[in-house]
């Protein structure tokens, strides 16, 4: 059986074993979230040996020539030594601005790092409380914001979640590296009707990516739906209709879980031009893609990260 080697540990795992569960069954941390190879957060660099990788083209060459492979798109077909991320010597310090809730169930968190961090709407970002990490989509804008803002979905335990609970103003924290995901706010889009599909945090990005619509005077009407289990999961309710009054080309529905099957099925495009943004648990983001499929909404005009849960 192939041997890893992770920081002088070495243990046999079965031949073809996902290289994310070896490592994780192990004890050694990993974080990840979509699990498809989009979300990035599951980095780790092969320094002595290889794997089998399903998905060689979702990192840049050069980063394949350096090692670097997404563990959960990857097999362990012989010995191999890996290097993970090191918090203390590779992430950044930062500290936690603020700790609110937003309704019962989402855990509003800020953190200002102590360098300027450069990053766009739409992109995600892993965070270490001591040896537990999570990634986490950005909410905030950097050409409004101060801080790094994070929505965490507290419904389901945790070991992240447990930690954040207990975080206050002030505390350390460390930041992983920036990931860009799928979703992102083009120019181009200017003069498109643009629609944001989300379901429960999944809100999160979306709402850093429609700030930044609006701050690049997108042209075209703006259409937000966010489906959460009951009305108090509508978390941004009222920073949302405060936007909408604002803004004339732009419409928010918030939809039950009951609710969003009969709302789905009347949705109707109104340009073939549309473009479309989801995220969210990856059921609620496939019913969403099926619907706008159903609709004629051209299958390169859409763009998804899905949110795995995670215990």
């Amino acid at each position: 059986m192939p041997e890893l080697t992770v920081a002088g540990r070495h243990w046999t795992v079965a031949a073809g074993s996902n290289l994310l569960d070896a490592l994780n069954g192990a004890g050694v941390a990993v974080p990840y979230s979509c699990r498809a190879g989009s979300c990035h957060a599951c980095l780790v660099q092969c320094v002595g040996g290889d794997v089998r990788d399903s998905r060689p083209d979702a990192l840049s060459p050069a980063q394949r020539d350096q090692g670097w492979r997404l563990a959960c798109q990857c097999q362990v077909v012989e010995d191999v030594q890996i290097h993970t991320f090191d918090p203390q010597r590779d992430g950044q310090a930062a500290h936690v601005a603020a700790v609110d809730w937003l309704g019962g169930e989402v855990l509003r968190l800020r953190v200002t790092p102590e360098r300027a961090l450069r990053y766009r709407a739409g992109q995600h970002l892993v965070l270490w409380a001591g040896e537990v990490a999570r990634p986490y989509s950005l909410a905030s804008l950097p050409e409004e914001d101060r801080f790094l803002e994070f929505h965490l979905d507290c419904r389901e335990p945790g070991q992240f979640i447990e930690a954040a609970r207990q975080m206050k103003a002030g505390d350390p924290i460390r930041l992983g590296e920036l990931r860009g995901g799928a979703l992102h706010y083009d120019p181009d889009w200017h003069e498109r009707p643009l629609w944001l599909l989300a379901a429960g945090t999944g809100l999160a990005p979306l709402f850093g990516l429609l700030r930044e619509a609006l701050r690049q005077h997108h042209q075209g009407a703006i259409r937000l739906i966010h489906v959460a289990h009951d009305a108090a999961g509508h978390y941004l309710a009222k920073p949302l209709a405060a936007l909408a009054a604002k803004h004339q080309d732009l419409s928010v529905e918030l939809l039950t879980t009951a609710e969003a099957p009969s709302a789905l099925a009347q949705l109707r495009l109104v340009s073939r031009q549309t473009q479309a943004l989801l995220c969210g648990h990856p059921d609620r983001v496939e019913a969403f893609a099926k619907r706008l499929y159903l609709a004629g909404l051209p299958r390169n005009q859409l763009l998804a990260d899905v949110f795995l849960p995670r215990g």
